[in-house]
C-alpha cells in the first residue's frame, strides 16, 4: 500500500533523492511537448511535479498532459532541489495517476467579487481562503487553550430561542412547531444561566443578525465566542478579554507564520498585542472626536467611522468603557459613580478595524431590570426564565461575546468580512 506523505513534511524535511507519493490537485499546469509542469497542492502546501516523457508509461504522461487545473491526482517520484521551483523543490515522476479529472475552471486570475462569491464552493480551495481558514482555527485553538488553562467550561447554548438579547428588530423570526421562535442573537443568556452550576463558561456558537447592513463588517450569520464569569466585575472582564486575546494573537504569530505571508500580511504590528490594553472612558472619546471634526453627541453610540479616527494610529486594541445607558442594552449594571452610563466596554481593534468585543458587567438588581423593561416596552413573559436568576442566589457577574470574523479580519487585514468565513451570508446573499 502507497504511503503519501503531506507536502509540508516533504518541503521541511526534503528526502532528496528518495522515492516519495503524494497526492492533492493541480493548481498550476503547463507543458512544453515531451515535460509538463505541475504545481500540486493539498491541504499542507504545493510541490512542483516534472513529468518528463519516458520516465513512465506514455498513457500516464499523456494523462499529465490534459489534465486541466482542480484535477484530483497522485504522483510517485524522486525529490530533488531545484531553486526555480516553488518552494525550492520538486518531485520528478515516476507515475502519475489522475484520480478525479475537472472540467475546465471557472475561475481564472482575474474575476469580478460577484463571481468569485457565486463561485464559493469553487473559490475557498484557493490558498488565501485556506491561510484564513487556517489563521481562523488556530485563532480559536488559542482561544480554547487559553480558556482552559483559566477554568472556563465550553458549554453549548441553543440556537432557538424566544428571547431577543440585543434588539427586536434585529432577529430572524421562525415557525417553532405551532408557535413563533427566532435564531439566536447571542448566547448570553443560557450562559448567565450556567455560572450558578460551572462558574465561569464559554461558548462557541453561530449568531444572526437580521440588520440591513451593507459593510465590509457586518455578516447576518457568522461565529460567537462568548464568555460569562461569577465573582467577576468589569475591570475583572476587561482583564479576561485582553489576555485572551493577546494568547490568541500570539498562537497565530508563532504556528502561521507561512500563511501570513500568502496573506501578504505585515506581522511587525501584530506583536504589539499584549495585554494590558489601553483604557479610555466614552466621554473622552467623545471629547476626543469633537477635536477631529466629528459632531457626535453624547449618547449616541459609536459607528465604524468613529470607530476608525478613535483607532487609526494605535497599534494594540483599546478599550472604549462607559457607555452611556441610551445606546445600550438592558441588562448591563449601571455605573454608581456615573449613573448615565454602564459598567461595559466595547474593544476596538487598532487600525480602523473596529469593534470586535462587546462585554459588561450583568445588573444583579430584579427590580431594576424589570424597571427598564417597562420602560422599553419589551414584554417580560419570554424573559421569566432569565429573571429567575436573580431571584435565586444571583452573585456579581460579567461577559462579552467575540466576532470571530471580525478578529480574522484584523489579523489577516483583510478587506471585508465575507473573507473571514468560508459561505458569507449577507443581506444580499445567501446562495451557495
Amino acid at each position: 500500500m502507497t504511503s503519501f506523505l503531506s507536502i509540508c513534511s516533504l518541503l521541511s524535511s526534503p528526502r532528496l533523492e528518495e522515492t516519495v507519493a503524494i497526492r492533492g490537485w493541480i493548481y498550476r499546469t503547463r507543458s512544453s511537448g515531451k515535460i509538463v509542469f505541475a504545481t500540486v497542492r493539498d491541504s499542507s502546501g504545493i510541490i512542483q511535479v516534472t513529468i518528463k516523457k519516458g520516465n513512465l508509461p506514455n498513457v500516464q504522461f499523456e494523462a499529465a498532459v490534459s489534465a486541466s487545473i482542480e484535477s484530483s491526482v497522485e504522483v510517485t517520484g524522486t525529490m530533488h532541489k531545484d531553486e526555480r521551483a516553488p518552494g525550492g523543490y520538486e518531485i520528478r515522476a515516476l507515475s502519475f495517476t489522475v484520480v478525479g479529472p475537472a472540467a475546465p475552471y471557472p475561475i481564472t486570475e482575474y474575476q469580478s467579487e460577484e463571481l468569485l462569491l457565486d463561485n464559493r464552493h469553487l473559490w475557498i480551495r484557493s490558498r488565501e481562503q485556506t491561510a484564513v481558514m487556517k489563521v481562523k482555527a488556530t485563532l480559536l485553538a488559542g482561544a480554547r487553550e487559553w480558556l482552559g488553562e483559566n477554568d472556563f467550561t465550553e458549554v453549548t447554548p441553543p440556537i432557538f430561542t424566544q428571547n431577543a438579547c440585543e434588539g427586536g428588530v434585529t432577529l430572524f423570526k421562525l415557525k417553532y412547531f405551532d408557535r413563533d421562535a427566532f435564531l439566536s442573537q447571542s448566547a448570553q443568556m443560557y450562559l448567565e444561566s450556567l455560572i450558578f452550576a460551572l462558574e465561569r463558561v464559554y461558548s462557541i456558537t453561530p449568531s444572526f443578525r437580521a440588520e440591513k447592513s451593507r459593510t465590509p463588517r457586518h455578516l447576518t450569520e457568522y461565529w460567537h465566542l462568548e464568555l460569562e464569569e461569577a465573582w467577576v466585575d468589569n475591570e475583572g472582564n476587561m482583564r479576561i478579554q485582553e489576555e485572551m486575546v493577546s494568547a490568541m494573537v500570539a498562537k497565530v504569530l508563532k504556528e502561521r507564520k507561512e500563511e501570513m505571508e500568502i496573506l501578504k500580511r505585515d506581522i511587525e504590528p501584530l506583536k504589539a498585542v499584549q495585554a494590558p490594553f489601553k483604557r479610555v472612558r466614552y466621554e473622552k472619546m467623545i471629547d476626543l472626536l469633537h477635536s477631529k471634526g466629528f459632531d457626535i453627541p453624547f449618547g449616541a453610540d459609536l459607528g465604524a467611522v468613529e470607530e476608525r479616527a478613535i483607532t487609526e494610529e494605535e497599534v494594540a486594541p483599546v478599550f472604549v468603557t462607559n457607555f452611556p445607558k441610551e445606546c445600550k442594552a438592558f441588562y448591563m449594571k449601571e455605573d454608581p459613580d456615573d449613573p448615565r452610563t454602564y459598567k461595559c466596554a466595547d474593544l476596538l481593534a487598532p487600525l480602523g478595524f473596529g469593534e470586535i468585543i462587546g462585554g459588561s458587567e450583568r445588573e444583579t438588581d430584579l427590580n431594576k431590570i424589570i424597571q427598564r423593561l417597562e420602560e422599553q416596552n419589551i414584554p417580560q413573559d419570554p424573559y421569566r426564565w432569565y429573571l429567575d436568576l436573580r431571584r435565586y442566589g444571583s452573585v456579581p457577574h460579567s461577559g462579552f461575546g467575540l466576532g470571530t470574523e471580525r478578529i480574522v479580519k484584523w489579523v489577516c487585514n483583510l478587506d471585508h468580512i465575507r473573507d473571514a468565513i468560508p459561505y458569507p451570508r449577507t443581506v444580499a446573499r445567501v446562495y451557495p
